[in-house]
C-alpha cells in the first residue's frame, strides 16, 4: 500500500508525466524557468513555464506564437534549442536545451577576458547571428546576459522575445523601440527606421568590446548622457587593444548603419579569420549532430570539410577500411503492416492540422544497397551532401534560405519480401524548391527503379482480394445529406471508416494488403485510398 501511494505521489510530481522538476533557474514578469529532468532519457533540460492569463491579459499570445516559430526555425549549436511545448488550460511549457555554464555576463563581471577567448565567443556570436539573419530572424537584444556558456565552453544564443522576422517590415525597415540601453544602436534611438540586421551588429560590436575591456564603451550614470554618447559615437578603446582589433570596432560600432560592417565583412576580417573554423552540422532525428561525429557515409559528398584536401583523403581512406561492403552490412528495413498502409490515406492523416507537410511514398522492388545508390547518384547530380545510417538517408542542399537549406530525409521500408517503400518527407528548407527537386529530380530517378510491371499482373488475385472487402465498406457507409458536403469533409469520412478499415485490416492476409497498395501507388487513381460513399 505504501509502495503504491509513493508510487502515485512519484507521478503526480512529474510535468506531464515526463518531467521531473527541480530548482528554479530565474523568473521574470510573465514566466519562471526551471531546472528539470526527463525521467525516460534523464537528459537535463530547462524548462519556461508561462502564466496562460498573463499572456492573454497582455496580449501576448502573437508574442509567444511568433517567438515559438522562431525557435523552430533558428536550430545551430550555437543557439539554445527549443525542444518541444505543451500546454495546459493554465500554463505553457517551454521545454528548452538546459545549458550548465549560465550566462556570458557572470565571467565577464569577474574581469575581462583574454584575447582568444573573447575571439572565441566573438565568432560562435557572428555564426549564430548569421544563421539567424539567413533565415530572416533578427534577434534585437543581444547582450551578454542572454547569451550562455555550456559545459565545454561553448556559446550559446538565449531569449529570443524581442526577435523579429522579415515578414514583419514595413517600408523595408522596423520601428518599434526595443533592446536594452547600453546596446541599442543609435539609429533606434532616433526612432526613424531601422535595419534590424545592422542593430544586431552594433550590438555584437558593443559585446566584443565588453568581453575585451571589461566596461561597456558607452557608459554614464544618466541614461539620457549615455544616449547621448551611442548616438555620437563616442567611445576610447583601451590600450592593450591591438590595432586590428581597433579597426574592427571602429567599423562595427559606425554610428551610419550604411557603412557599418555586415556579416559577411566581419567573418572576412584578419582578426575575426584567427583560428576561426565554420561550423558544420546537421539534423537527424531532430537532433543536432556535428559532421566531425559523422562516418564516412554521412559525408559522402565531394565538399571538404576539413582543413584540407588531402587530410580528408586521408579521412576517407581511413574509413573506408574500416567500413563493412554496403549491401553487406545493411540491416534489413522496417516492416509494414496492413494498418501502416492504410495510415497512407489522407483521410487519417491529421498531421497538416500541426505542420507544414510534404511526403511522397515510391515503390521499388530494387535492392535497398541499389535504391540508396541512386538517392546518392541523384543528390550529386544537383551538388547536395548526402548522409546515410542504416535503411534512412538525409539530403541536404547547399542553398542557403529564409528556411534555411533544403533539407530531405528519405527511410525505405519492406512492404513485401521483394518489394520496397520509399518514404520521402521535406524536414526543412522551402516548400517550392522541395517540390521541384522531388518532381524533376527525386521521382524520375527512383521511378526508373519501380518493380517489373510483371509481378503486379501475377498478384492481381490478391489485389482483388483486398479492393472487394474494402470497397464494401466504403458502400455500407451511409451518410445523410448534401454529396458535395460529404466530399469537403475528408476528416469525418475517415472517422467513420477507420474501425471498419481496421476490422478489414486485420481479417485479409498483409500480403495481400502489400500487393494492393503497391498497385494503386502505381497507377494514376489509386484504388485502395479511394474510398466513396458507393460503389
Amino acid at each position: 500500500m505504501a509502495a503504491a501511494a509513493e508510487k502515485k505521489k512519484e507521478s503526480t510530481a512529474l510535468l506531464l508525466g515526463r518531467y521531473e522538476i527541480g530548482k528554479l533557474l530565474g523568473h521574470g514578469t510573465f514566466a519562471k524557468v526551471y531546472h528539470a529532468r526527463n525521467v525516460k532519457t534523464n537528459e537535463s533540460v530547462a524548462i519556461k513555464i508561462l502564466d496562460k492569463e498573463k499572456i492573454v491579459k497582455g496580449g501576448l499570445m502573437v508574442h509567444i506564437k511568433r517567438e515559438i516559430s522562431i525557435l523552430r526555425r533558428v536550430r545551430h549549436p550555437n543557439i539554445v534549442q527549443l525542444f518541444e511545448v505543451m500546454a495546459t488550460k493554465k500554463k505553457i511549457y517551454f521545454v528548452m536545451e538546459y545549458v550548465r555554464g549560465g550566462e556570458l555576463f557572470k565571467k565577464v563581471a569577474k574581469g575581462r577576458l583574454k584575447e582568444e577567448i573573447a575571439r572565441k565567443y566573438f565568432q560562435q556570436l557572428i555564426s549564430a547571428v548569421s544563421f539567424c539573419h539567413h533565415r530572416g530572424v533578427f534577434h534585437r537584444d543581444l547582450k551578454p546576459e542572454n547569451l550562455l556558456l555550456d559545459e565545454n565552453g561553448d556559446l550559446k544564443v538565449s531569449d529570443f522575445g524581442l526577435s523579429t522576422v522579415s515578414d514583419q517590415m514595413k517600408d523595408g525597415l522596423f520601428h518599434t523601440f526595443c533592446g536594452t540601453p547600453a546596446y541599442v544602436a543609435p539609429e533606434v534611438l532616433a526612432r526613424k527606421g531601422y535595419d534590424a540586421a545592422k542593430v544586431d551588429i552594433w550590438s555584437c560590436g558593443v559585446i566584443l568590446f565588453v568581453l575585451m575591456a571589461g566596461y561597456l564603451p558607452f557608459h554614464d550614470q544618466n541614461i539620457l548622457s549615455m544616449y547621448k554618447k551611442i548616438y555620437k559615437g563616442e567611445f576610447r578603446c583601451p590600450r592593450w587593444f591591438s590595432p586590428e582589433l581597433v579597426r574592427l570596432l571602429t567599423r562595427l560600432l559606425d554610428t551610419n548603419p550604411a557603412s557599418r560592417f555586415t556579416i559577411p565583412e566581419v567573418m572576412e576580417n584578419k582578426w575575426f579569420k584567427k583560428g576561426f573554423k565554420l561550423v558544420k552540422f546537421y539534423i537527424e532525428d531532430d537532433k543536432l549532430c556535428s559532421v566531425e561525429e559523422a562516418d564516412i557515409e554521412s559525408i559522402s559528398s565531394e565538399k571538404s570539410y576539413s582543413e584540407s584536401e588531402s587530410e580528408q583523403q586521408d579521412v576517407v581512406e581511413n574509413e573506408i577500411q574500416s567500413q563493412p561492403k554496403r549491401g553487406l552490412g545493411l540491416p534489413r528495413p522496417a516492416s509494414l503492416n496492413a494498418f501502416d498502409i492504410i495510415s497512407f490515406s489522407p483521410g487519417f492523416d491529421l498531421s497538416g492540422l500541426f505542420e507544414e507537410t510534404g511526403e511522397a511514398r515510391i515503390v521499388s522492388g530494387a535492392p535497398v544497397s541499389n535504391i540508396i545508390s541512386k538517392l546518392e547518384e541523384i543528390a550529386k547530380l544537383v551538388s547536395f551532401t548526402v548522409r546515410t545510417k542504416d535503411c534512412r538517408v538525409s539530403i541536404e542542399g547547399s542553398r542557403e534560405g529564409i528556411r534555411g537549406p533544403l533539407t530531405i530525409a528519405a527511410e525505405i521500408f519492406e512492404l513485401t519480401p521483394s518489394l520496397r517503400v520509399v518514404e520521402v518527407k521535406k524536414k526543412g528548407g522551402d516548400r517550392a524548391e522541395y517540390e521541384d527537386f522531388c518532381n524533376n529530380e527525386l521521382k524520375p530517378g527512383l521511378q526508373r527503379l519501380a518493380f517489373d510491371l510483371s509481378v503486379a499482373a501475377d498478384r492481381a488475385a490478391e489485389f482483388e482480394e483486398v479492393r472487394r472487402p474494402l470497397h464494401k465498406v466504403a458502400s455500407d457507409i451511409s451518410f445523410g445529406g448534401d454529396r458535395r458536403e460529404y466530399e469537403d469533409f475528408p476528416h469525418f469520412r475517415g472517422h467513420h471508416t477507420q474501425p471498419a478499415l481496421t476490422k478489414v485490416a486485420s481479417d485479409i492476409s498483409p500480403l495481400a494488403v502489400a500487393s494492393a497498395i503497391s498497385e494503386s501507388m502505381m497507377t494514376p487513381s489509386p484504388v485502395i485510398f479511394t474510398l466513396s460513399d458507393s460503389e
